[in-house]
This record gives C-alpha cells, structure tokens and sequence, in this order.
C-alpha cells in the first residue's frame, strides 16, 4: 500500500519517532504529540507573561516558588487547550497537509481518550490554582470563557491572533493580581494605580501575541485558503511584515509605559533595550513568502520573553 491511499490511522509524524516522544512507550507517544510535548514554544510563551509580572512586582526578593507554579500551570494549560483545540478542529485538521497526522485527525486517538485527557491536565491546573491567592484565583477563572470561544474564532474574524492574544497575555493578570501585598494596598488611588500597571501589562503582550502568532500563521495561509480558515497573516497579505512591526512596536511602547509607571528613570527605558531589538529584528527579517523561515522567527520570542523578564525583573527590583 502507498503512502497516498494508506488509512489516515497509519498516518505517524516524523516528531514521534524521535526525541522526547520517540523514548516513550508507543501507546503513549500519540497522547504526548496531542499535548504537543515535541514543541514546548507554546508553554514558555504563555509562561513569560505570568513571569514577567512577578518580577516586575516583586523582584529579585520575588516568588521563586511561585514561578515554578506557574511554569507547570502554563504546561497543563498549553496542553489542555492543545487537547481542546484539536478537538474541535479535527474535521479541519484531516483535510490540510501540515495537520493531518495529528493523533485525532487521523484517529489514532479516539475523542473519548481526548477528553479523559484533558480532564486530566484541567486537574493539574486546578492544582496550581489553589496555590494562588483568592484574588489571583478570580482573575485566573475569569479566562475560561475566552479560552473556551478560542478555537472558533478562526471561522468567524480575520483576527483570531487578536483573540489568542486575548488569552495567552492573561497570564500578566494572573501574575500581577498573585502579589500577596494586595490587600494592604494604603488607599483606593494606589490600589487603581497599581491595577492599571497590570492592565497596561496585559495590553503590551496582547500586542506582542498578535505579532508572534501572525507569524506564525504565514506557513499556513495557502491551506487556510483552500479550506476558508481566516487568520491576520491572510488579511494583512503582503503587508504581514509591516503589520507584525506595527505589532511590535505598540508592544515595546506599551511595555515601556509600564516601567516607567513604575519607575520613571531612562534607565528603565534602557532595560527594555534588548528586547526592542530583538523584536525589530524579527519585523525586518518577516518575509509574507516565506513560511518556514516565519516559523523560525515565530519560535525565537522564546528568547525575547527571557529578555523581557531580565527587564522586569531588574526594574522590580530597583524599586523595592
């Protein structure tokens, strides 16, 4: 039998043969390539944005501990709403190229076993919530409706980027509102002021996502096409390199903002410095043509969320 009129069953990715996946047993590598263990980029980018709030409120003297909790917070959740996603797009992912070896759109797991799963990942999340102080806890459930509405957007807006951005910044809430100094906030002014930092937080990673994430949906705009997926990379056309720029600098402006909210010295500017030019780097270098080179710049904001959090955390902690 060729591989062209092989089941879709007999359809295993490359990415399961090897690395991480490869070393486990076989029975479980299709549940692993479902949480998408081979790509952990998803996981750090939702996790630097809950970082970045910590150290930006608490410093070097910050919760350590409290960040290795939201490092696997932001493991089981990328995972679950990996799991959900491909729920949802499992008739979609079986007809486009790049998707249809992933366990549910070539049915090596079946969608009873998917959901188990992910029942399972929302308990290790509910874990980490009970770490959380009650307001935190407030602000983290108050995401669910957005990441739950998430995988529909690409069939309603050309901006599903803006809806992802929705939700992988709301970190930056959960980080922020985690600060157990909360409730001996002096007066209502500084309680509003110290909110609205957070907000302005969310908004500049709101911006960041959209970038990163139009990049990311470069190497799929032929498919998205054929199929009537809409996404910004397909709207913005030719103009996806500007935009994502535009992006960027909205984000960097934004996050600027904030640190000088918080501490207004232009050395706090100055901080932010390496992070501007690594996301500059990425809008110079976008090519709309090039979708595998997109991916590679996409892959890189693992880096500029380290370069944020080294921003943070050094401003956190000259203000304490």
């Amino acid at each position: 039998m060729t591989p062209t009129t092989q089941p879709a069953s007999h359809l295993v990715p490359d990415s399961e043969r090897r690395g991480l996946i490869g070393a486990l047993p076989p029975s479980l590598r299709p549940f692993a390539s479902l949480m998408r263990i081979d790509r952990p980029i998803g996981t750090w980018l939702l996790f630097w944005p809950c970082a970045w709030s910590v150290a930006l409120g608490n410093g070097w003297s910050g919760s350590w501990d409290l960040l290795l909790w939201f490092a696997l917070g932001a493991f089981a959740m990328r995972s679950a709403g990996c799991v959900f996603n491909d729920i949802v797009d499992r008739k979609l992912d079986a007809r486009v190229e790049r998707t249809r070896a992933r366990p549910l759109a070539s049915g090596r797991v079946s969608l009873a076993a998917a959901w188990a799963l992910l029942a399972g990942l929302c308990l290790i999340g509910l874990l980490v919530l009970l770490q959380l102080t009650p307001f935190a806890q407030l602000v983290a459930l108050a995401s669910i409706p957005l990441v739950a509405i998430y995988p529909f957007m690409k069939r309603i807006t050309w901006w599903p980027q803006l809806w992802l951005g929705l939700v992988f910044s709301w970190g930056a809430l959960v980080g922020w509102a985690s600060n157990p100094l909360w409730p001996m906030v002096p007066d209502t002014r500084a309680l509003i002021g110290g909110l609205g930092i957070g907000v302005m937080l969310y908004a500049g990673t709101l911006f960041w996502v959209i970038g990163y994430d139009t990049l990311y949906a470069i190497q799929d705009v032929e498919d998205d096409a054929l199929i009537g997926i809409k996404s910004s990379a397909r709207r913005l056309g030719d103009r996806a390199a500007s935009g994502v720029g535009l992006f960027y600098a909205t984000a960097i402006l934004t996050w600027g903002a904030v640190l000088w909210s918080f501490r207004p010295h232009w050395l706090s500017l100055l901080a932010l410095l390496p992070a501007a030019l690594h996301l500059a780097r990425q809008a110079i270098r976008a090519d709309p043509a090039d979708g595998q080179a997109a991916l590679v710049l996409f892959r890189s904001n693992r880096t500029c969320g380290l370069l944020v959090f080294l921003a943070m955390l050094v401003v956190g902690s000259a203000t304490r």
